[in-house]
């Protein structure tokens, strides 16, 4: 465990030896250095602000570039406008002077309890390659049959901001958004993250597209530090993204699995050699998947086509069936939980492809009134 400690009072630097920390001290002007993207950080920062009239700007930029770093504060009294500003900027921990041995210790030890390593989950990104292939058709399933097939904590995410559909795909109603992650990336913990998101009648939860533009554009770090928290917190998340905003594809080192959906069009199939490209080199090919919606036999452009010109072999179909998935999405109901057609089960078998799930066994109970029923012992 590594300790910083911004102070010019020894003995609270003796203190925290005492307490067996090993802390190294830096001045306040070195906060600007750290809160910089690529500085390495200390597990815990303690920042004395007793002889600070308010808190340095410094902390706040520090914890949107370094939201796992712990933040713990010493003030000379509990300000409540000061409270409220640390609140905001993310800060973790507020300790008063006179400083109690006990109380800094528990307020260091309750820092470190949340840096123990935990599992992180899998996150599955889903973009189009054109506007219109059925991306979201796709995340939407594929995320339910996750949901339902593991039973895991599952998340979808829907990338779109101000134009997604996701919510109405699932039948849900969120009150807040993906902006509204985004924007307050830095307080990102359990109980507000439960706050934005929404269960569904799937049974997997929704962090919906926003029904206002965002106020500015966000940064790779924040799009990186709500997928980070995401993994953190659910076994499974889906990404349906929006391929317009090129922010967030160079923010999928996370990801898990990169699905580029495509479908038989020209046009499509040109954008998905393109994307592909920039997607390989970026995150290399093992990260991609291609798979092929709304699948037709008859189409111009084959399966072979598509598989020559995007330099990827296709994973996956999804047959084609327009009226299907009008009527799913009209009733708010995914597909996937019918199970009584063609596009169900490709739906159900990508996900346990990606997931890893095994194929349910089909029960081997004999049938009553067999040969086969006939023969079988009787139990008393």
């Amino acid at each position: 465990m590594t300790i910083s400690l911004v102070s010019a009072d020894r003995q609270l630097a003796q203190l925290m030896r005492e307490l067996g920390m090993t802390c190294t001290s830096l001045s306040p002007d070195a906060l600007s250095s750290l809160a910089q993207a690529g500085a390495r950080q200390p597990d815990v920062l303690v920042v004395d602000l007793r002889d600070q009239p308010q808190l340095p700007p410094a902390i706040a930029l520090l914890k949107r570039q370094h939201p796992a770093t712990g933040v713990l504060l010493v003030a000379s009294q509990l300000d409540p406008a000061l409270m409220l500003e640390a609140m905001r900027a993310g800060v973790n921990e507020f300790v008063t002077h006179p400083v109690s041995a006990p109380e800094l210790q528990a307020a260091v030890k309750r820092l470190v309890g949340n840096l123990a390593p935990s599992a992180r989950g899998d996150i599955y990104a889903f973009i189009g390659a054109k506007g219109g292939v059925g991306t979201t058709t796709v995340a939407v399933n594929v995320a339910t049959a996750l949901a339902e097939a593991t039973r895991d904590a599952t998340l979808l995410i829907d990338m779109n901001m101000a134009c997604g559909d996701a919510a109405v795909f699932l039948g849900a109603e969120p009150r807040f958004s993906v902006v509204d992650a985004l924007e307050n990336v830095q307080r990102l913990d359990a109980a507000f993250f439960s706050s934005l998101v929404v269960r569904s009648k799937p049974g997997l939860d929704l962090l919906g597209a926003s029904a206002r533009p965002a106020a500015a554009q966000f940064a790779p770090n924040q799009f990186r530090s709500l997928f980070d928290f995401a993994s953190q917190s659910y076994s499974h998340t889906i990404l349906d993204l929006a391929r317009s905003d090129a922010t967030v594809i160079d923010s999928l080192e996370a990801a898990t699995k990169i699905v580029i959906v495509v479908n038989q069009e020209l046009a499509t199939v040109r954008n998905a050699s393109r994307l592909a490209a920039t997607l390989r080199q970026r995150y290399g090919a093992g990260r991609l998947s291609l798979v092929l919606s709304r699948t037709d036999r008859r189409a111009e452009i084959g399966h072979d086509d598509v598989e020559r010109t995007v330099g990827m072999a296709v994973s996956h179909t999804f047959p084609s069936d327009y009226r299907l998935a009008l009527q799913a999405m009209n009733k708010g109901r995914p597909i996937v939980l019918d199970r009584q057609n063609e596009l169900s089960a490709a739906f159900s078998a990508f996900a346990r492809d990606l997931g890893g799930v095994p194929e349910a066994r089909k029960s081997q109970k004999p049938v009553a009134g067999s040969i086969f029923g006939r023969l079988a012992p009787r139990r008393a």
